[in-house]
């Protein structure tokens, strides 16, 4: 796994992109993109309780119905992360899914400062089967990412990493960072 693009917040914080597999990352916290009802059945969230252990989903069970928008938070399990947040990201169609996204983003920064996390690794949240555009997508993750990291400047958080593991959805964070970069 290596870093394909860098951005600091700043001087002192870090948002990356790198390409590989989320259940690997070495950071505080990863994201999950959960639904709703933290069925972890498909996609990210099948792959972390697959790899993290099944008290993920049992932790979850007993959290209940997350609002899209918002983030819940349970240990990781034998992940080598020190816990999973569950970010309720929009399913297209929904309406205001824009707005949604941002919501459950900013949901996981502020639960990740609430707990002192210095790092947190995030997937493209609702990109997958909840259909939502990719590039839109890593649009709001960076811009939210940046904004956060600005407006909250005593955060713990020093490092926001997107863990993207398809070729597609890794080209348009690429071409997001670059236009970052260049502003």
């Amino acid at each position: 796994m290596s870093i394909i693009s860098e951005l600091s917040v700043d001087n002192k914080k870090i948002i990356s992109l790198v390409k590989g597999d989320i259940t690997e990352r070495n950071v505080d916290a990863i994201v999950n993109a959960a639904n709703s009802y933290l069925k972890h059945g498909g996609g990210v969230a099948a792959a972390i309780v697959r790899k993290g252990g099944y008290i993920i989903q049992q932790e979850s069970s007993k959290i209940g119905f997350v609002p899209v928008g918002s983030a819940v938070i349970t240990t990781a399990g034998k992940l080598p992360c020190r816990a999973v947040i569950h970010a309720v990201g929009p399913r297209m169609g929904q309406g205001n899914e824009d707005n949604k996204l941002r919501k459950a983003v900013q949901s996981c920064l502020i639960l990740a400062t609430e707990k002192g996390f210095k790092s947190i690794s995030m997937p493209a949240i609702s990109s997958g089967i909840f259909g939502f555009p990719k590039d839109r997508c890593a649009k709001i993750l960076l811009e939210e990412s940046k904004t956060f990291l600005e407006s909250n400047k005593k955060t713990s958080i020093q490092l926001i990493e997107f863990c993207i593991f398809d070729d597609e959805t890794l080209g348009y964070f690429k071409s997001e960072f670059h236009d970052s970069i260049q502003l």
